[in-house]
Formats: structure tokens, sequence, C-alpha cells
């Protein structure tokens, strides 16, 4: 959105370009009857349609008296056009609010000086002189109200700095700016270089801004050193796109991120003057400007808005192509260019081809339907009861071949969520909103190489001869390394890079003796060679002591902390790997360590050592015998780097059917869940997978984990469901069946839908649901019986013992009861949100996450008893006004000690939280030292004691260093603000 950069080119896209040309079969792909819009004034550009797509907004250098941009309302439907700006000052920046009743935009006609700087611009253009064309960032921009009913103006802003850049979010509740405010501000302390570059250069220090819809409670939502600008909702209303400008002002990157600022993800990556974001209507994908062909020559480019794939070039025509926008619709595209008569920049419109855009970012139709599998079962079949053929019908199908594992993102997984809407559909579920069963969340499913990795080593006595390093033959970064330039540096062998605690004890509580690969080796801005593992030669009981404190990710912490640039990781010919490189292997909660982490190839360790006098193989040899040694300098050695990571992202989806109390969903009474997880490991298992040597290639069919526990879930639906139709069902409640999707992964999909529904409830995405939903029921892995049905989460609610008892005098299960309601699976994720939850299990086993969990093993009838006791459990809460009650407790202390780690403080961080720095928590234990302390669900630990938290493996590394009923200090972030707390650890023992 920017007179705010057509910075750079429409003086010289004028200058160069006359009659434009036929238009070019390779645009024709996507654009059709292309016309121009606007031809009154010098110029007119940055026309944005209101939400119906019956009004356009634009600025236009067409008013008498004035040579600076104004404002003008467009009328679509009769051509009438009106001025809505005060007609003095600068304007840029127009959007149309929502209820079509209000305009915004930003201009400096309260500056004193306005007319004053017209009649220069004038004088100055009387001269005739040839001006590169630049945006001045003047810091009496302020952005306005213009309502058309009555013609009034409202400031929206008032405050000193460039605010403008504004859109209006599609509910009309938001407002996201851009402005350089934070510089002027006299709470914020400016360097003297920043001081001075204030003076020349404004645009170095504009952020991204959201506020209320008229200006209020502004929150900062960027804080990177350079220019960010341009901002867009998306037409949901959950992401915002824009551009960040380098540094130094030369190139710039599209990116996209979350409403509160979380996730910000950088989409495009070509190394040039990429700008003017706007999201599809869809989300699907982006169209952008940028100069890839040429300094002068900007042309459009859609991507993908995961940014997987390259961006694909759109307008081909001489003259200035810039500030794209879609109509609301998405069949038409609005945008300024310079290709007419004269090089003059106007608005041009044309037919958009969404398909075609589709299929150059190789991008899903979303309007067509999911090809269903021939073994796709016959709805119509299955009976209204709950019963153990009905169940092997939908089990067969979710554990088929066809959906090859339902691993989340995948064609599997879109097959079975199509499966349990379809079932939804045909029992008479009404969707969860938005007239769709499906319930979509972006997750990262993976990383991979980037394409600009180089590893340079110079010897400082023939810098002219540098080696270059070949990316995943003889060197690769590891996934959590950072990203970006790393200067040349030196270069330290420090051993295995293992460092031990002064106070660490071993499993049997015995002080243990201190490794250190650090002792007297400075390592401050040095790269820092280590060995991968641990010393090969020594004791086990040495070994369980080392281990705590041999994983990568400690080892890069304990770098970080002594000040490296980077790790260089290299395994040594005594570990005798297959591979000598590091995998490049994922885990949900992708934060980065803070620092370069490298994996090295023995001969290319072996090269660095050289300028030692040094090999890995006598280096190793005296290391694996326990013993310590001195660190080495690689003398005379400087290493640089750059590091790119692309990180795969993907869409998964949770499916949510509501039985309604009356017509339509009403949540005003507080509903029930019943709910399972739909998805699984997929074809190939991953990291999760059990299985052993060509097995894990295989589909994990996942046929009892957890294809049993959706079955049982559809059943118990199809029943309520059937006994509402006849009258036998009194409804006190809604009741809400959900297939979640993400749960191996990280209860991606169920915390995605408790997060979303506190945003929309409480307008906080952390805050408790507790009284928002009767109780949860989740039912993960019933189809397995062998001695008795396993209820877990009994301890959530004191009704459950009375609800147990009397469902179960029915179907004369044998149980075992389990009170704790922190569990591996979706119901933790409502019961730390304040909800009851319960749990039904019938064990794991042999062929759990293996590809030996399959149909054929699966007890249907013992099932088919589980199923209708859940199902009366269900009954029994939907048809009483009485709601179970919340029982908040402490997790059990005897889970596992995470490799020795005894220390306790009842955090559950959230383990899909993507790159953010610090440790996310998705709850907190309500009786734990965490709850005493004042860490609240959504908190963000960011330091620990004295030491810096990054991740969730710096936090597990320094917990192990606290002291059991120490006092020690705690720092959060919360709303984007730090809190100092002190905490108490207890112990797990």
């Amino acid at each position: 959105m920017t007179s705010r950069l057509v910075a750079l080119s429409l003086l010289v896209a004028s200058a160069l370009h006359a009659e434009s040309p036929a238009l070019p079969t390779a645009e024709a792909t996507f654009l059709s009857s292309t016309r121009q819009l606007t031809f009154e004034g010098k110029r007119s550009g940055e026309g944005y349609f209101s939400a119906d797509g019956k009004q356009m907004v634009f600025q236009s250098e067409r008013e008498p008296g004035n040579p600076f941009y104004q404002i003008y309302l467009m009328d679509l439907e009769t051509g009438d056009t009106d001025r809505i700006s005060p007609g003095t000052g600068k304007t840029t920046c127009a959007w149309i609010h929502p209820d079509g009743k209000r305009v915004m935009f930003a201009s400096t006609h309260l500056d004193a000086q306005s007319k004053a700087l017209q009649e220069a611009e004038f004088e100055e253009r009387k001269n005739n002189r040839v001006r590169r064309y630049s945006w001045d960032y003047d810091e009496n921009y302020e952005i306005f109200e213009y309502t058309l009913a009555d013609q009034k103006l409202t400031n929206l802003t008032n405050t000193k700095g460039y605010d403008a850049e504004g859109a209006w979010s599609p509910d009309g509740k938001h407002l996201v700016f851009a402005s350089n405010r934070h510089a002027y501000s006299s709470s914020e302390t400016l360097s003297p270089a920043d001081t001075e570059r204030l003076k020349i250069d404004k645009q170095h220090f504009m952020e991204i801004y959201l506020s209320d819809a008229d200006g209020k409670n502004p929150k900062r939502l960027t804080a990177t050193p350079g220019y960010d600008g341009g901002p867009f909702f998306s037409a949901d209303g959950k992401k915002i796109c824009w551009r960040r400008f380098d540094e130094k002002g030369t190139t710039a990157e599209i990116y996209t991120m979350n409403l509160d600022g979380s996730d910000q993800r950088q989409i495009t990556r070509v190394g040039a003057m990429s700008w003017a974001p706007y999201f599809h209507p869809s989300g699907d994908y982006l169209i952008f400007t940028n100069n890839t062909e040429g300094f002068a020559n900007f042309e459009l480019f859609i991507v993908d808005a995961q940014g997987k794939n390259d961006p694909v070039r759109i307008t081909h025509t001489d003259g200035f192509d810039g500030l794209p926008v879609f109509s609301p619709d998405g069949k038409q595209l609005s945008w300024t260019s310079g290709r007419g008569t004269g090089g003059a920049s106007q608005i041009y419109l044309a037919n958009w081809n969404d398909e075609a855009a589709r299929k150059a970012l190789n991008l899903p139709d979303p309007k067509a339907p999911v090809e269903k599998p021939a073994n796709h079962p016959d709805l119509a079949s299955t009976a209204a009861d709950i019963n153990p053929a009905d169940l092997r019908t939908h089990v067969e199908y979710l554990a088929s071949e066809e959906l090859e594992g339902r691993l989340t993102g995948t064609k599997g997984e879109q097959l079975a969520t199509q499966y349990i809407a379809d079932v939804f559909a045909s029992i008479g579920l009404k969707p969860f909103g938005n007239d769709s069963y499906f319930d979509p969340f972006d997750f990262t499913a993976g990383v991979a190489l980037g394409k600009e990795n180089r590893l340079t080593l110079t010897n400082t006595a023939t810098p002219n001869s540098p080696i270059e390093f070949a990316a995943d033959k003889d060197w690769r970064p590891l996934s959590f390394s950072q990203t970006g330039t790393i200067d040349a540096s030196d270069i330290v062998f420090a051993g295995y890079g293992i460092e031990t605690p002064d106070n660490g004890t071993g499993a049997d509580g015995k002080k243990m003796e201190v490794y250190s690969s650090y002792a007297h080796l400075e390592v401050k801005d040095k790269w820092v060679l280590v060995f991968r593992y641990l010393p090969e030669g020594i004791t086990q009981e040495r070994r369980n002591e080392l281990i705590p404190y041999s994983s990568l990710r400690h080892k890069s912490l304990i770098a970080r902390q002594k000040g490296a640039r980077g790790l260089l990781v290299v395994s040594g010919p005594n570990s005798k790997v297959v591979g000598q490189l590091t995998p490049m292997s994922f885990d949900a909660s992708l934060a980065n360590s803070g620092l370069a982490v490298i994996s090295l190839t023995d001969h290319t360790a072996d090269q660095l050592l050289a300028s030692a006098g040094k090999t890995l193989k006598e280096l190793q040899d005296k290391l694996d015998t326990g013993d310590l040694m001195g660190g080495i300098n690689c003398t005379g050695l400087k290493l640089a780097a750059h590091i790119d990571i692309q990180k795969e992202q993907r869409t998964g989806r949770n499916v949510l059917g509501v039985l309604t109390r009356t017509s339509e969903p009403d949540f005003h009474i507080p509903p029930l869940i019943i709910g399972a997880h739909v998805d699984h490991l997929g074809a190939g298992g991953g990291s999760n997978s059990r299985a052993k040597g060509d097995e894990t290639k295989k589909i994990h069919f996942g046929a009892d984990d957890n294809a049993s526990g959706t079955a049982g879930m559809l059943e118990i639906a199809q029943w309520l469901a059937d006994l509402k139709k006849q009258g036998k069902l009194d409804l006190k409640r809604d009741i809400l069946f959900a297939a979640w999707s993400g749960e191996e992964l990280g209860l991606l999909g169920s915390n995605h839908f408790v997060q979303s529904m506190a945003k929309m409830i409480k307008g906080d995405n952390n805050a408790s649901l507790q009284g928002m939903f009767a109780a949860a029921l989740n039912m993960d892995m019933i189809g397995r019986f062998d001695k008795s049905l396993v209820l877990q989460g009994v301890g959530s609610s004191s009704q459950w013992p009375k609800q147990i008892e009397q469902r179960n005098a029915v179907t004369g299960l044998p149980l075992t009861i389990q009170t704790d309601a922190h569990l591996a699976t979706d119901s933790t994720t409502f019961y730390l949100r304040g909800i009851p939850t319960l749990n039904a299990f019938t064990g794991a086993h042999e062929d759990y996450h293996s590809p030996s969990d399959t149909v054929d093993k699966i007890n249907f009838d013992k099932a088919s008893d589980i199923t209708r006791f859940m199902g009366l459990i269900a009954r029994g809460i939907a048809t009483t006004h009485d709601a179970p009650d919340y029982i908040a407790m402490t997790a059990p202390k005897n889970q596992g000690t995470r490799g020795g780690l005894r220390v306790y403080l009842g955090t559950i961080p959230d383990y899909a939280q993507g790159d953010i720095k610090g440790v996310k928590l998705s709850g907190v234990s309500p009786v734990g030292p965490a709850a005493k302390a004042g860490i609240q669900s959504g908190d963000i630990i960011i330091k620990l004691g004295t030491k810096d938290i990054l991740n969730i493996y710096d936090y597990t590394s320094i917990m192990g260093e606290l002291k059991i009923g120490e006092e020690t200090a705690v720092t959060v972030e919360r709303a984007g603000k730090p809190i100092d707390l002190k905490i108490t650890p207890g112990s797990r023992d």
C-alpha cells in the first residue's frame, strides 16, 4: 500500500515508456480484459476495493493548486468520483471500512507548513528538474477517518512520527499501520548514530503496529532494524502480510505474521526489491511487486502463502507495474501501471485467472472435491445403533492402504477428514461455523536446505585462494541452526564440547566428577569444533553421567553461553557412523539455538585441524579414554558461512460437527465435546515410529491409534443424532463432535481449536476456557481390549465416579481408573484450559506406532461396548443442566525424569510453538511451583536463573542446574513485556 514506495520507479517508468504493446501471451495466462480505470490528473494509484466490491478508494494528483496526492472515492456502479480528503497537504494510503460508511487515509493537512510545501513543490516542478521519486516519511502524517454520511474527519492517530499505510481488518475491529513513532518518543533513547540516521533516513525506523479500529491501544508488532511497512490483513483476518527491507535498505522481502506478531515468516527470498504484497481472498497465495527483471523494471509476481516455491511472474508489459490488489471475490485484479500512453501511472483493472495461478504455483483447487477411493464405504448402509460391524466399516477405511497412514497435511489426512465430514453430513450434524465442517491450521512440517548455503575457508597466508566447501556433501547445517551470514572467524577445537555443572550428580544422587571441554579455552566470537557424541571408551556408569550433557542441543547451548559464533560438529572415525553428516531432523518446536550449528565430514574437519598439525583420529583416540585435553587453535584459518534453511509449511484440518439442542448451534449453554484424533504417522512413520529396519518405510496404518477411537466417536454421533430424530433425546446443551488432527505431531489441532476459541470468547488466545465447555470426552486407542478399559483423567471432576458407576452398570466393562489428567493425548489440551476431561484407552501394545497396527488385531466387540459406555456418559451430561465441576491437579511427579532431571516446575511447554525465542507454555499445572510463582499459560519463559532461554532445549538443560527448594529468578514475556518472577523448584521424586 504505498505511495510509500512507488519509490525508485514511477518517474523512471514515465520517462522510459510510451505506447504500450499488445498484451503478451505470458501475461494473458493470468489477466484478461485489461483496461485503464483512471485517466485524470498527472498520475493515480493505490486503488483499494470496498468490502462489497462496489467502490474503490484511490489517490491521485489531480487537485488544482495542490501537486501532491489527494484521496478520491469512485462508485464502480455509476463512475461517480468524489474527493474525500481536505485538499491541502499530502495524503496517501486510503482504505474503506468493511461497513462501507467510513474511509481512512493518512494526511499532513494539519501541518502549518503544508501550503508552503505545496508552493515549493510547484516551483521545483516548474524548473523541470528530473528527480528520483522518493517518499519523505513526513513526521506530520497522521491517520484520519472520514465519515461519508456527515463528512466528518476524525484523528485515529495523533503522535509525532510518520503514521500511514493503514488498513482495517475484515471484521472492522482492528487497524494495522506502519509508523516510526517510537523513534520520536521520549520514552525511547536512540543511540547517537541512530539520532543522526533519523535525520536522513526516517524509513529505517518504520515498524508495524496493530490497534483498535479507532486507533486506540496500539501495539508494536515488529522490532527489526530496517523498514517494515505496507501491511494488509488476509481475507479471514488471521494473518498480516507486509514488506521488510534489509538494514541497508537495498533489498526487501515479503513476510507474513499472526495478528499478535507471532509466527513472523519470510515468504520470498529473491534478494531484490519485493514489496506491496496483497493476499488473494483464498489466503492460499499473495501477489506483490518485484524488480528482479531489472533495477527500474517493476513487475507483478505471485507466491504461495507458505513460501514453498519460487515466485511466478504475472505482468510482461513495458512500464511500471505495482501495488496490486484483488477484488473481494478474487475475480479481478487492480494495480498501478505506467504502461499507458506517456507512461504516466494510472490504475488498471483486469479479470483474474485463479485457476491458472494455482496451477503455476502447484496449489490445489479448493473447490475440487477430494476424489474418494474405491473402498469408500456406503454411509447409508451403517445402522443407527452402536455395533461392531459399523465400527469395522469405519476402521477398515481409515486404516486402509489408500489413506497411507493419515499423516497430518497429506492427501491421506484429507481423505480421512473428508470421510468424517461426509459422515457428519449424512447424520445431520451442523457444521461448526462458516458453513464448513473443516477447521484448518498451518504448521511447520519439516526443514530442508535452501539455495544459498555457503561455507568458505580462508588461510591468512593465502587469502586469495579460499576453499569453498560443498553443502550437503562436505557440510550441512543442523535444523536448529541460526540462519543468515556468519562473518569469517577463527576456529578452535574443544574435544567433545561437553561441560557438566560443578554440582552435578549421577543417577545414584552422588556428586559426579566434573567434565569440561572448555577449560582454559577462549571461544568468544570463534567457531568451536567438537565431536558429536560421547567419549567411546568410558565406562557405562560414566556414560550415564554424561548423557544429559551430550546432546547437540546442549552442546550448542554451552557454546552459545560462552560467546561462540558457531558450533562445528564432526562424528570422528571412532564413531563408525553410517552417515558422517548429521541429518536435518525436524522437531515441531523448531526453535533455533541462537548460533550457527554445522555438521562436517571427517575429511572437512581434518582440513581445519591440519593447520595445528593434528588429525581427528589422534585427538579422538586420546579423548575416548575419558581423559581431558586442552583446546587447540586452528592457527591462520578463518571460516565464513551463509546458512539458508527452508521450512516446509503444510495445512492440517480438524473436523467439527454439532448436534444441536435447537435448530442452530448455540453455545450460550456450555456444550459437551466428544473427540478423537484422526491422524497417524503416515507412510514412513518419521521420528515417532517404533519400527525397525525396512519396516520404517512402510505405511503405519494406525488401526488402533486412532482409527478405533475415531470410529467410536462417529458411532456415538450417529446414535445420539438418531435418538434426537426419534424424539428420545432431550438435549440441554449442544454436543460438539471433533476429529482432531496433528495429535501425533504435538496436539496441534486441538491446541489450534482452544486458542481460537479463547481468542474469540475472551480476546486472549491463552485464556482459560473454564465454564465455556461442559466437559471434553476423548477416545484414543480403544481397539485392543485385553483385561480392562483404562479411564484416564477421573480426578479432573468429582462427577466422574458417579457417571462411571451409572453407565457401566449397563455395559459391565472391567475398568482401571487413573486419576491423572495430564496425558499424551488431546484431552490434556482441554484440561489445561480448565475443562474436566475423561479419556478412554485400552492400553499400549507391541504394535504401537508400528506398521503392524492393523485392522485384523482390533477387538470390535469390546470396542463396541466401550463406545456405548462413552456414549452413555455423553448422553448423561448432554441431557442435564448440571455440568461436571473442574478439579485442578498437579502433574504426577513419577512420569519420567527426562534423562535424570529431578527438578519439577509444573510447566507444560507448547512443543509446536514454532520459531519463538524462549519457551512458550501451553499450560501450567494449577498447584505446581510455576503457578505459585505467578506464571501463566501463554507466557514465554525467556530467562531462568541468570541464563537466557531461547528454546525448549535450553530450558530443560538449565533446569538440570537448579536446586530443589532453592528460590531462583525466572523472567517471562507476557503480552510483549518482560516480567520478573521468583520460583522455587520442587522435586519429581
